[in-house]
């Protein structure tokens, strides 16, 4: 003989049916308030971790600038050492030039050697004519000229070299300035005839 639930009649099954659909829903009631909060948590460690994996991109980004950034200047050094010592060389060469003695085998080397300095980076500079630059000469014989209107490079003496904008060595020049009294001769004229001028006028006036 099977038991039949109390307070309901045989066959009915309605009250337990009820009791058990309000069991799943408080069941899910509750599911559904921890899966909230747990994804509200995994949101915020997941925007934790973005903001760790930003800041770990840009350390690293800026520690290849500065790794590449000291790779160059260290390059840099290197080859200016080595440039710095061939300038004797290259004074050499020059010299020999002037005199003619630049010819066959010995002006193909020299040739050769002026490339390759000037594609690591090394500049000469230094003309005749050019303005006095304290910052790129060095004057080793002065004088006087009427023929200039400034402090003026008339003779390069020994050629300068830069790498970039860093001056190795300035160039040795000799230096003429203008003639004194070139420039001011005209102003005690026109302060003459300025004077003559008020007195001019003074004497029309009485």
């Amino acid at each position: 003989m099977t038991d039949k639930p109390q307070g309901g009649k045989p066959g009915d099954d309605s009250a337990a049916e009820e009791a058990v659909i309000k069991a799943a829903e408080e069941a899910a009631a509750v599911g559904a308030g921890e899966g909230s909060e747990d994804l509200a948590t995994a949101k915020r460690e997941l925007a934790e971790r973005t903001a760790d994996l930003q800041r770990l991109q840009a350390e690293y980004q800026n520690y290849r600038k500065r790794v590449e950034r000291d790779r160059l200047t260290v390059r840099e050094i290197a080859v200016s050492n080595i440039l710095e010592s061939l300038i004797p060389v290259l004074d050499d060469i020059g010299r020999a030039r002037e005199h003619g003695e630049v010819t066959g085998g010995f002006k193909s080397v020299a040739e050769s050697l002026e490339t390759v300095v000037a594609k690591l980076g090394l500049q000469q500079f230094g003309k005749e004519g050019e303005p006095f630059d304290p910052t790129q000469h060095e004057a080793l014989m002065h004088s006087y000229s009427s023929d200039v209107t400034e402090d003026t490079c008339v003779q390069i003496l020994q050629p300068g070299y830069r790498i970039g904008e860093r001056i190795i060595r300035p160039a040795m020049v000799a230096v003429a300035e203008p003639q004194p009294g070139t420039q001011t001769t005209s102003a005690p004229d026109a302060e003459a005839k300025s004077a003559d001028s008020d007195t001019s006028d003074g004497g029309s006036d009485s």
